[in-house]
C-alpha cells in the first residue's frame, strides 16, 4: 500500500524541480555575480562587502528555523508549505531587482541601501525556500523517492544556474550597450525575476503534501527546539552542508576575478581569441552543465555504495582537483576547463544526497522524540546554505582585501596569487572539512530501513 500511495508521479516531480530552478537562478547570482557585482559595479570595497555578508547573516540565521516552526504550524486547504510559494513569490521579484540595483548615492548611503535590500533578499529568500525545501519531507514518507525527488530538485536547479551563466553576461551586455553597466545588471536581474516568480507558482500548483498533519504528534516550539538540540545526525548534517557551500562559494565567488585579472583574453586553438568574459561564462555554463550530470549521477551512486560513501568519495576527489587547480598557468586553457568540468561533477553529486538525507534525520527525529518537525529540520539546509555562502562570501572579500585588491586596476602579484588560493587551495580546506564530518555521521542505510519500518507501525497506531 506505502508503495503506491506514496509514489509521486514525473510530472509532479518536474513541477517539484521548478521550484529550484527559479532558487539556483538567484542563488547562482549570489555565489558568482554579487560579489563581483558589488565591487566593480555597484562601487564598495571587497572588505565592506564580505563584512556586510557576515553581519546581515547574523539576523538571517535566526529566520530560518523560526520560518522550519512557522511552516510546521501552517494550516491551509493547501497544505502547510505549498502556499508560501504562492504568495511570496512577488515580493521575491520586487527585492530581488533591488537587490541588483544601484542607487544614485554617496558611498556611505550607498552601503546603508546594499545592507538593507541585501538583509531583505535573504528575508524573501528564507520565506520561500525554507518551505519549498520543506515540501520534499511531507510529499512521501519513502525514502527512494524523495532521493529521487532531491534530483529532480538539483536538476532544476543546476538548470536554473546554467541558464543563469550562459546568459548573464550577455544579457548585461546587451541592456548596457545603450546605458550603464548598473542599467544592464538591474534589467538583467528583472528578467530572471519574473521567469522565478512564474516558477515558484507552478510548483505551487503542480504539487502535493501526502503526509497529513494527523499523522504525527503536535509539539510546542519548546519541544520542538529541544528535540533539535539532542538531534546529533542533525548537528553532523549542517556542519557537513556548511562546509560544502564554504567551498563552492570561494570557487563561485572567485571565477569573474580569476579569469579578469589572472587569465586575461586567450588565444585559443580553433576558436582565435576569446576574451576573459566569454571565457568566464564559459567556465560557469560549462561547470553548470557537468553538474547536472553529477545530480544525475547521484541516484544510481548512492543505490550502489551508499549516501554516506557517496558524500566522503564527493568530498575527497573536490578537494585533491582543486589542488591541482592552484598549478595550471593561465594559458592552458582546455585543462582550466577540463578540471573545473570535473570538479563540478563530483560536488553536484552531494547535494541530492544532502536533501534526501535530511529526509533521514527529519524521520529521526520523529523516530526519536515522537514529534515531527519537517520544516524546522529542513530549515537547516536553509540556514546551511546561506551560513556557508555567508561564510565563504565573507571569506572571499577578506581575502580579496588582505592580499591587496583594488577592483577595476591591474592587479599585483599578491593579489593574483590572492585570487588564485581562494579558487583553488582555500576552496579544498572547505571540501575536507565536509569530509571530516560526514564521517561521524551514522545513519546508513540499514538503519534507516529499520527507523522508517518502525515509524510507519507508529503512524498507524496513532491516526487510529
Amino acid at each position: 500500500m506505502i508503495e503506491q500511495a506514496y509514489k509521486v508521479r514525473i510530472t509532479e516531480k518536474l513541477s517539484y524541480g521548478l521550484g529550484d530552478f527559479a532558487c539556483s537562478m538567484f542563488w547562482t547570482l549570489f555565489s558568482m555575480f554579487l560579489l563581483f557585482f558589488y565591487t566593480d559595479v555597484f562601487g564598495i570595497s571587497a572588505a565592506a562587502a564580505g563584512t556586510m555578508f557576515l553581519v546581515t547573516r547574523l539576523w538571517d540565521t535566526a529566520n530560518d528555523p523560526i520560518m522550519g516552526m512557522i511552516g510546521d504550524r501552517t494550516k491551509t486547504r493547501w497544505g502547510k508549505f505549498r502556499p508560501y510559494l504562492l504568495f511570496i513569490a512577488l515580493p521575491f521579484a520586487i527585492i530581488g531587482v533591488l537587490t541588483f540595483t544601484t542607487p544614485d548615492l554617496e558611498s556611505g548611503a550607498k552601503l546603508v541601501y546594499a545592507y538593507i535590500t541585501y538583509t531583505l533578499m535573504m528575508m524573501v529568500y528564507t520565506a520561500i525556500n525554507v518551505p519549498y525545501a520543506s515540501l520534499l519531507g511531507v510529499m512521501t514518507k519513502k525514502s527512494d523517492e524523495r532521493t529521487s525527488l532531491a534530483s529532480f530538485r538539483f536538476l532544476g536547479g543546476f538548470a536554473g544556474g546554467l541558464f543563469v551563466t550562459a546568459t548573464a553576461n550577455s544579457l548585461v551586455e546587451y541592456f548596457s550597450s545603450e546605458a550603464t553597466q548598473a542599467v544592464g545588471y538591474q534589467k538583467t536581474i528583472a528578467v530572471y525575476a519574473t521567469l522565478a516568480a512564474i516558477c515558484f507558482i507552478f510548483t505551487f500548483l503542480g504539487t502535493r503534501e501526502r503526509l497529513k498533519p494527523e499523522e504525527v504528534k503536535a509539539s510546542s516550539f519548546k519541544d520542538d527546539l529541544s528535540d533539535l538540540i539532542k538531534n546529533r545526525p542533525w548537528f553532523i548534517m549542517l556542519g557537513a552542508a556548511i562546509s560544502v557551500l564554504i567551498f563552492n562559494s570561494l570557487r563561485g565567488g572567485a571565477i569573474l576575478y580569476y579569469f579578469k585579472y589572472f587569465v586575461g583574453d586567450q588565444e585559443i586553438s580553433f576558436f582565435g581569441e576569446v576574451t576573459q568574459g566569454a571565457l568566464s561564462a564559459a567556465f560557469m555554463s560549462t561547470g553548470q552543465a557537468a553538474s547536472i550530470l553529477g545530480v544525475v549521477l547521484a541516484i544510481p551512486l548512492a543505490n550502489k555504495i551508499g549516501k554516506k560513501n557517496s558524500f566522503l568519495a564527493s568530498g575527497i576527489f573536490c578537494a585533491a582537483f582543486s589542488i591541482l587547480f592552484f598549478f595550471i598557468p593561465p594559458g592552458q586553457i582546455y585543462l582550466i576547463f577540463l578540471i573545473n568540468i570535473l570538479i563540478s561533477m563530483a560536488s553536484a553529486l552531494v547535494f541530492p544526497i544532502i536533501w534526501a538525507m535530511y529526509g533521514d534525520v527529519s524521520d529521526y527525529s520523529e523516530w526519536k522524540t515522537g514529534h515531527r518537525a519537517t520544516g524546522l529540520i529542513f530549515s537547516s539546509s536553509s540556514m546551511s546554505q546561506k551560513m556557508g555562502w555567508t561564510i565563504g562570501g565573507a571569506i572571499s572579500g577578506w581575502i580579496l582585501a588582505a592580499f591587496g585588491f583594488v577592483a577595476n586596476e591591474i592587479q599585483t602579484e599578491e593579489s593574483i596569487l590572492g585570487i588564485r588560493l581562494m579558487i583553488s587551495i582555500f576552496a579544498a580546506i572547505g571540501a575536507l572539512m565536509a569530509v571530516g564530518f560526514m564521517l561521524l555521521y551514522p545513519l546508513g542505510e540499514k538503519k534507516m530501513t529499520s527507523i522508517q519500518a518502525e515509524l510507519e507501525d507508529a503512524r498507524g497506531k496513532f491516526a487510529q
